[in-house]
């Protein structure tokens, strides 16, 4: 069969169980849009490279399947950049279809020509050009295997313009399925004993892989053998917070309890993820305990101070391997356990579950007691409250998100999205990615005023893919975390983070597709005109209209926004309070 390589190209991501493509248009890559008209991939118009990227960033850590982005070449490969660093830092798989210039165009300072390799070698796992159409299926598959082989990560392929429309008789190939190693069990068993031999083990979690629910059966052996689990800074949905196991996040914003705890530890069994800077507090925690490391990167990137001991596997194959006997049958706990009892589990579980305690500010940090605008402490809790461990948060960056993180539940996995590389401006489109792969369920951003302005405009891709988000806006006018690094370097003198916004509610209240003459989403006749949902934006000044407003906004058939005022002097509470 006679086809265009741009053809070819989609093909082999639909053969591949690709549903979503998250695209800004441009005509370097024209024929795959083209393909892409005919597929049963839905292709997510953006509005903005950056917010494309993330929301492919945001699909393949709730799904397990790489995230697929689409962007012209120059300008639109620049804005995406942010993405491509988020996904090698974060270990996530992804991969960034770049249009180019025409072959003949190339080293002549063409028109946005710019290096595909030179720009991303550094910060993706392959740099990919379709140069030849007859490899144009062979390296899409490529592309596809290696974002999520090993450590996942990002894979950039460029598209020449002009070799897309050239015909092939390539066929579309089959990409292979690929089964994680299974630890034998000889090494399963050492490590049970290593386990059962120590007085403080623990587990720490993270990374991406838990979306099947394997953290939950992981949980329950730890919590039978007495052993607690941690979590890596933005992956603590890999276990149910209601387990007896569960000893809190390491990162920005824990509890010093919590890390005092993790530091105490004799023995540490990372799962999916590292002993890195910001779970280890800036590598200065956690380096004197025996180590066991289960990872599929055999190159341990990341990864700081010792390792007894590197165990090859998925989080998956591993729970799998550890929490069941080779005839398939539960394992016993009692192989873990050893002589310990259960003080030093609960004791963890303890100090996290002070910390998580819902409670308002005025009490957890008097010094914001007189603050004006809307108590957060309270405010927090009334939403982890009615969301009740089941929604998928999203964050940005920024002081505004660790309320989020100290007092909201998570009961499910594939329930967090947030950039572990601290990126600004994920919250939003992570929140209309997640609302299009996860249509029943809630989402919920959760971002400061800067991280929300950054890619905002994501929302109207909600609104034109029947997306229903829920933002919620924390508003001080400053980049409130760089006002807290000032204070505490140079005390009295802020410098360069006031900033001025706008009336948040009142533009997303401007949506309104109920009676517009817009395009239709599937954009099969660009002259029809859609019936679709409202905006609904709420501006709350004071901690007693919060609930009241959240109620709103969740039963509000379509996308939703909460602009909360807080006073710019507002901190989160102190980390020490609960030690």
């Amino acid at each position: 069969m006679s086809r265009s390589a741009g053809h070819l190209i989609v093909d082999t991501l639909e053969s591949a169980g690709i549903e979503r493509v998250y695209a800004v248009p441009g005509e370097s890559y024209l024929d795959v849009l083209d393909g892409l008209y005919d597929a049963k991939i839905e292709t997510v118009v953006c509005r903005q490279e950056g917010g494309a990227g993330f929301m492919a960033l945001a699909e393949s850590r709730l799904t397990g399947r790489p995230g697929i982005a689409m962007v012209t070449r120059g300008p639109g490969a620049a804005n995406a950049m942010i993405s491509v660093h988020t996904a090698w830092q974060d270990a996530t798989a992804l991969v960034l279809f770049v249009g180019l210039v025409p072959l003949n165009d190339r080293s002549r300072e063409s028109f946005q020509e710019f290096s595909l390799s030179e720009w991303f070698s550094s910060t993706a796992k392959r740099v990919l050009t379709i140069d030849d159409e007859d490899r144009a299926g062979e390296i899409t598959a490529d592309a596809l295997r290696i974002a999520a082989s090993g450590r996942p990560g990002p894979v950039v392929v460029g598209l020449p313009e002009d070799v897309l429309v050239r015909l092939t008789e390539a066929p579309t190939p089959i990409l292979p399925e690929v089964a994680p190693p299974t630890p034998a069990p000889a090494v399963i068993d050492g490590l049970a004993s290593r386990i059962a031999a120590a007085k403080r083990p623990a587990f720490v979690l993270g990374g991406d892989g838990w979306h099947n629910g394997c953290g939950a059966e992981l949980a329950g052996l730890a919590a039978s053998a007495g052993v607690p689990i941690f979590c890596d800074w933005r992956a603590y949905d890999a276990i149910p917070h209601s387990s007896p196991a569960w000893a809190g996040w390491l990162g920005y914003g824990r509890a010093d309890a919590v890390a005092a705890g993790f530091a105490a530890a004799d023995l540490i069994v990372f799962v999916g993820c590292t002993r890195s800077d910001v779970l280890s507090d800036g590598y200065t925690i956690g380096f004197d305990a025996e180590t066991v490391l289960v990872s599929l990167d055999m190159e341990a990137a990341q990864h700081a101070g010792r390792i007894d001991e590197h165990i090859i596997a998925s989080p998956d194959s591993f729970t799998r391997a550890l929490t069941r006997t080779e005839a398939g049958a539960a394992r016993d706990a009692s192989q873990l356990r050893g002589t310990r009892t259960d003080e030093w589990m609960q004791g963890r579980a303890d100090v996290q579950f002070r910390f998580a305690a819902h409670r308002p500010d005025a009490e957890a940090a008097p010094e914001n007691a007189d603050r004006a605008g809307v108590d957060l402490g309270v405010a927090f809790g009334i939403l982890d409250d009615r969301l009740g461990g089941d929604a998928i948060l999203t964050y940005g960056a920024g002081n505004a998100t660790i309320w989020g993180h100290r007092f909201i539940r998570h009961e499910r996995p594939a329930s967090l999205v947030g950039a572990r590389n601290g990126a600004m401006g994920l919250a939003v489109p992570a929140a209309v990615a997640a609302s299009l792969a996860y249509p029943e369920r809630r989402a919920v951003a959760i971002c400061g005023d800067g991280d929300f302005l950054m890619n905002g405009q994501e929302i109207a891709t909600a609104f034109a893919h029947s997306g229903s988000p829920l933002i919620i806006v924390i508003d001080n006018g400053v980049y409130g975390t760089i006002v807290s690094h000032l204070e505490n370097h140079y005390p009295g003198r802020p410098s360069g983070t006031r900033m001025v916004n706008p009336n948040f509610a009142a533009w997303m209240s401007a949506f309104d597709l109920s009676s517009s003459g817009a395009a239709s989403a599937s954009e099969a006749d660009l002259t029809a005109s859609v019936s679709g949902p409202t905006g609904h934006g709420e501006r709350v000044e004071t901690t007693e209209e919060f609930g009241p407003a959240l109620d709103r906004a969740l039963a509000h058939d379509g996308p939703a926004l909460i602009h909360v005022l807080i006073d710019p002097a507002t901190m989160p509470p102190a980390a020490d309070e609960t030690a």
